[in-house]
């Protein structure tokens, strides 16, 4: 269980007791999220997250919240040491209703902590394909922006506790992602793993991935899968998450997939834990 504050609010460096009313974020999704680990009450991959945010306030012409004191809120929040997740909201200031935006408004912006979620069933996990499809918005595309409302109507097209994650695909049919995770194709000894040029999140676990199996970026097809010699998912608090079964496919360990996750635990400390 959690014990103490668990989460802070801020506009622009000032700390307030609420969020407002007017909130862009709460009214509109105007704003970018991070969701990281936390290893011992730090981050190991901050430094990871920060620039992924400040690259999309700046898409979004938000201002960047004062890394230092974004820093001490999480630092306070996790001041006891403890392993978690935290959450930091960074959503466009303004006062009144509309769309246009106020680009000199002060930013929005909280910090939240969490407990990490369940480990994944040691065989791996089951999926499913998510009838939901994504649409095509180059603009927002890589963004972990705010408005994740397909990927909410995806991940309630299920309640069934035997099934783990859902796969969703662009309207014109390729395979983006899973409903909160990144996804890699092994085929071979060479990985692929969706663009996300047009829609779906450039995911920090995915860029390590990328960094460490020099996998292409590309388009891919839902039969690909079907051929593929193992699947994977991955995100920044659950690392990275082998596949056992999408549908009819089943897919027995593979020890490529297992060399990341040894490679992942020696890189991130949190997930030396879960090698175990």
């Amino acid at each position: 269980m959690i014990a103490g504050p668990v989460e802070q609010i801020f506009l622009g460096d000032d700390r307030i007791d609420h969020l407002p009313g007017y909130a862009r974020g709460f009214a509109y999704g105007d704003g970018v999220f991070e969701t990281m680990r936390v290893h011992r009450g730090t981050l190991p991959w901050w430094g990871v997250h920060f620039t992924r945010l400040a690259n999309g306030l700046a898409r979004l012409r938000i201002p960047v919240p004062d890394v230092g004191a974004m820093e001490r809120a999480l630092a306070e929040l996790f001041a006891d040491g403890a392993d978690g997740a935290a959450k930091l909201i960074v959503s466009r200031g303004g006062i009144g209703r509309g769309y246009a935006p106020d680009v000199d408004a002060l930013p929005l912006w909280r910090v939240s902590r969490h407990e990490i979620p369940p480990l994944p069933r040691p065989d791996g996990l089951v999926l499913r394909w998510c009838d939901t499809r994504l649409a095509l918005q180059p603009a927002l595309a890589g963004l972990k922006h705010c408005n994740r409302l397909e990927h909410v109507v995806a991940r309630g097209e299920w309640s069934d506790p035997g099934i783990d994650e859902g796969l969703l695909r662009s309207i014109d049919g390729f395979v983006v992602c899973g409903t909160s995770a990144n996804l890699f194709v092994l085929h071979g000894d060479r990985w692929a793993t969706p663009r996300v040029d047009r829609c779906g999140i450039a995911g920090t676990c995915r860029a390590w991935l990328l960094s460490e199996t020099g996998a292409a970026e590309t388009r891919i097809d839902p039969a690909e899968l079907e051929t593929a010699d193992a699947i994977l998912l991955c995100n920044a608090v659950r690392g990275i998450l082998p596949v056992a079964r999408l549908e009819a496919r089943a897919w027995a360990p593979h020890p490529a997939v297992a060399d990341l996750r040894r490679r992942l635990a020696r890189a991130h400390p949190a997930f030396d834990q879960e090698m175990a």
